[in-house]
């Protein structure tokens, strides 16, 4: 069997505007690019750490997106501060050692947030 690996991930979203303005304003992360010009339907993220993700306009919505963050408290706070976010999962630590939180954005899609357990 070929050897397969996630490069990268998208989410559908109902209102690419208002969706832009969330993930920028109360996540942080920054718009690589959009397409079309002029009327985009479609926006690209880019992390420090070569993560890519995107959102797109249309579509059924409805995915869970996991991302590794170097402390999960601060990041909770950060959001928290913005506003009530829309939990799934409060900040808590699992038994196995993985300290996180998940949150939806405004179209329903799940975003963890995770600190790997340290072996």
């Amino acid at each position: 069997m070929a050897s397969t690996r996630l490069g990268q991930v998208r989410a559908n979203v109902t209102d690419l505007r208002r969706s832009l303005e969330w993930y920028t304003n109360v996540l942080g992360f920054e718009v690589d690019f959009t397409y079309p010009e002029g009327e985009p339907n479609y926006a690209q993220f880019r992390a420090e750490s070569g993560a890519e993700f995107s959102i797109g306009q249309g579509g059924a919505c409805g995915g869970r997106f996991n991302f590794t963050v170097d402390s999960a408290d601060e990041y909770w706070a950060q959001i928290s501060a913005k506003g009530e976010p829309d939990v799934v999962e409060p900040l808590f630590t699992a038994p196995w050692g993985t300290r996180k939180f998940t949150i939806r954005d405004p179209d329903g899609n799940e975003l963890g947030f995770i600190v790997p357990a340290r072996s």
